[in-house]
Parts: C-alpha cells; structure tokens; sequence
C-alpha cells in the first residue's frame, strides 16, 4: 500500500524568465525566454512526494482565474488528492514571478492570492485528510496561523510533521518547535531562524543547535552543492551533495522536502530518506522548471554516483 502524505500550502503559476544575469535595482535587463509553469512551494512538494512514491493529497486555495483551474489540474494529472484545493471566488490565483541567470541562480517574487485564503478553518473542513494522513508537511507561503495551526494539530494526531520554513524572515514562534518532528531549512532559512550566519556546513552546525535548543526534535538544514547536516540533540552528521551539472536550481528544495517525506512515509530510515531526497533534488536541478524538473522515483532508484 502506498504512504499517503498530505501538504498544506501554497500553489502558485510560476512566471519564468531567463535573463544572463540577475537585474540590479531600476536596470531593465533584456530576457531570453519566458514561460509559464505550475508552482508553488506547497503544490512542488506535493508533486514531488507523488512522483516519488507517495500517495499524496493537497490541500489550498487557488483562485477563480484560469491559472487556478490549470494548477488544480496539474496536480490531478499526478495523482494527487485535490478535493480540498478551494477556489476563492473574485481572487486572483497566488502567482511566483522568476528570473533565473545563465549561473542557474534564480530571484523570486511572490505574491500571495489565494494563498492568503488558506485559513484554518479551510484546514478543518478537511481534517479526515490529516486524519488519515501519515506525513504532514506545511511551508510558510500561507498564513502564520493556519501553519501553527496545522503543525499543533499533526502533533495531537500523532503525525509526523515536518516544516520546511520557507521563506523564513525571522524566528518561528516559539510555541511551534515542539510540534515539528522535522525542520527543513536552507542557508539562509537557517540564518533568518537564528541570527547566525549559515553558508558552510561547519556554519550550519551550531544554526541547527540553536534550532535544537528552541524545542525542535531534528533538524536538517538543506546547503546546497555542500549537500545537507542533520542533527539531532544526540548528534550530527554531514551528508554530502551528489555531484551533477546545475541547469537551474528552481524547486530543488521542494523536490528534497518531497523526496524525503515520501521516503519516510515509505518506512525508510533517516538516513535513506535524505539520501533519497538528495539524488531527487540532485536530478531536479539538471533540468529547467519548477514541477517539470522533478524526477520519478524509478529515475531516482537508478541513480549511480
């Protein structure tokens, strides 16, 4: 039988150029192309989980507009439960304006739409979902309450929560730490959460302490081309990035945070599990996109380093 892992969060239609380099502040760069793809931190993780093993269903508010009903329907052709995806009526669907440069970095605006209608009495209206749900995995694309919210509630269920607490401009409330089984930042996550600065895995280490001391149970902060440090208040251990060419780094991440909630859901350990999110996150970001750029599990299994 599959897991069944459920996402709170965000579904966004991203709006993607590619431009040689980023624009400084009042320059008017001209662009190399322009397309449209399904996003969103919530709907990309959810995607990863299902094309990585998991039985997955989503639960957001997109609105009335054409992108909203072409998420919705993104998200079917995957698999994914979305009877709880809920049109906003004379709301604009949350969107993700992206550039990304020729170094395959990328600078992301975003504006919330019907994100911002992700309250948690939507969330209530679908709490057999949670219910059933083995994995509960929320970021922070939706209001504050309806994430403490969620995250209180996956721990009176007895679920495995995990946030990924992106994007991160300061501390979590302090309340939340012990609700989370799993804490998911990158760099500069890591940073914001703590005021340390995080850019190495030596930085990252007393970042996730400090997170630790706050009430977390485990910690993994997520470095990049570094690779990724979990840790535990018993211990830490580095785990090293595989080794690939970037295309662009959109939605790598999401593909991690996916991966490793499907792996956990699966029954794999700890330690399989952020390897497997890894290799995922690793063949995500040799492709452009944000969800066209998610592996399938078989194409992770594959994987030889």
């Amino acid at each position: 039988m599959q897991a069944k892992v459920v996402i709170v969060g965000s579904l966004n239609m991203d709006l993607v150029t590619r431009a040689p380099r980023l624009p400084r502040a009042g320059e008017t760069l001209a662009g190399q192309s322009f397309v449209t793809v399904p996003g969103g931190k919530g709907a990309n993780q959810a995607v990863a989980a299902a094309r990585l093993g998991a039985s997955v269903a989503m639960i957001g508010c997109v609105g009335d507009d054409a992108y909203g009903e072409q998420l919705r329907e993104a998200l079917i052709r995957e698999g994914i439960d979305c009877q709880a995806v809920t049109r906003v009526d004379g709301e604009s669907t949350g969107v993700a304006l992206i550039v990304v440069d020729d170094s395959s970095q990328n600078a992301i605006v975003i504006v919330a739409g019907g994100n911002g209608h992700v309250t948690p009495s939507v969330v209530d209206s679908f709490d057999g979902l949670l219910d059933q749900a083995q994995v509960i995995v929320c970021q922070l694309e939706v209001p504050m309450e309806t994430v403490g919210h969620v995250l209180k509630r996956g721990r009176e269920l007895g679920k495995t929560v995990i946030l990924n607490p992106a994007p991160a401009s300061g501390p979590l409330p302090a309340e939340w730490y012990a609700w989370i089984d799993y804490l998911i930042p990158n760099e500069s996550e890591a940073a914001a959460l703590t005021g340390l600065a995080v850019d190495s895995v030596a930085t990252a280490d007393p970042a996730a302490s400090a997170l630790l001391a706050a009430g977390v149970s485990k910690v993994i902060v997520t470095l990049g081309e570094q690779g990724a440090l979990f840790a535990t208040s018993a211990r830490s251990e580095h785990f090293p990035a595989p080794k690939v060419k970037p295309v662009d780094t959109t939605a790598a991440g999401d593909t991690f945070v996916g991966g490793f909630a499907a792996a956990l859901a699966e029954g794999k350990s700890e330690s399989e599990a952020i390897r497997f999110g890894q290799i995922a996150a690793a063949l995500s970001v040799t492709r452009s996109g944000a969800q066209p750029s998610i592996p399938a599990a078989s194409e992770v299994h594959a994987y030889t380093p």
